[in-house]
């Protein structure tokens, strides 16, 4: 699947989005199929036209007659997670950056609580006209512009400062208790935050950051354990393990398999 993934032109979006990309293939009948693995980005994925059967580890997309808008969010999963097409497809996925889908929805607790993706789209305005809009639009830069135009009409400025400061620390590897020692609150409560804000608790976020840092930084390191401790992986125990739990591979095979100088890493089959 060949997808080139865009940088937004504005520059407050920038500081929100790492990015989109926009998938678009006419074909009638043929398939595709990859592994996508844990991140801490906040997945806003747009489907023209298509139906969408759901499971734990698995979405898988179809054509549908119907004229459709189907959104799917994902904050939160452990595991890789199998994307199932069969074309034609057209998609739209936005890579909101940790925290920052705050500003644009306004109970987000809900949609992270309840998984409930009407609480996301019903709280910005003229969502399904205006991706109908996108989606009609043949010229790609006409569709860039459209699309960062639409997210700057629902920016909603909101004090986010307290969580920014704790996520630093999180990823900075401090201790989730040292970190609830500083704010001075519990770790009940800490992790309460982390729920409301990024839909998954403080230890889950700081694993998987770990992780997504390891492959940022693979390039030039010469062994596993240059690599766990370069970034604050206990041993090269410690980040064999985690690598297993998070792509049901070694690090060894990751790496051989999976092309991670992309911005998507997917593992094509």
């Amino acid at each position: 699947m060949d997808l080139k993934f865009y940088t937004p032109k504005n520059k407050l979006l920038q500081q929100l989005i790492e990015g989109y990309y926009f998938i678009v293939d006419n074909q009638k009948g043929g398939t595709e199929k990859y592994w996508t693995f844990p991140n801490n980005f906040c997945i806003v994925s747009i489907n023209l036209n298509s139906r969408v059967l759901l499971s734990e580890n698995s979405i898988k997309f179809f054509p549908s007659k119907k004229e459709t808008i189907y959104t799917s969010v994902v904050h939160r999963y452990i595991h890789p997670i199998e994307i199932y097409y069969k074309k034609p497809i057209h998609e739209l996925t936005i890579y909101f950056k940790p925290l920052w889908l705050n500003h644009f929805v306004r109970n987000i607790e809900t949609l992270f609580l309840e998984k409930s993706v009407a609480g996301f789209s019903a709280t910005l305005a003229n969502f399904e006209t205006e991706m109908f809009k996108i989606f009609a639009e043949k010229d790609r830069d006409a569709q860039i512009e459209q699309l960062e135009k639409f997210w700057l009409q629902n920016f909603s400025e909101k004090d986010l400062e307290f969580m920014r400061n704790i996520l630093k620390d999180i990823e900075s590897n401090m201790k989730i208790e040292a970190v609830a020692g500083k704010y001075e609150i519990s770790r009940k409560h800490l992790n309460t935050l982390f729920l409301r804000h990024l839909g998954k608790p403080p230890g889950e976020y700081q694993k998987i950051y770990r992780f997504r840092q390891a492959i940022s930084n693979k390039s030039g390191i010469r062994n596993l354990t240059e690599l766990a401790y370069e970034n604050y992986f206990y041993d090269q125990s410690h980040l064999i393990k985690d690598f297993r739990a998070l792509t049901n591979s070694s690090p060894k095979s990751f790496f051989k398999n999976v092309d991670t100088h992309q911005k998507n890493v997917w593992l094509f089959i």
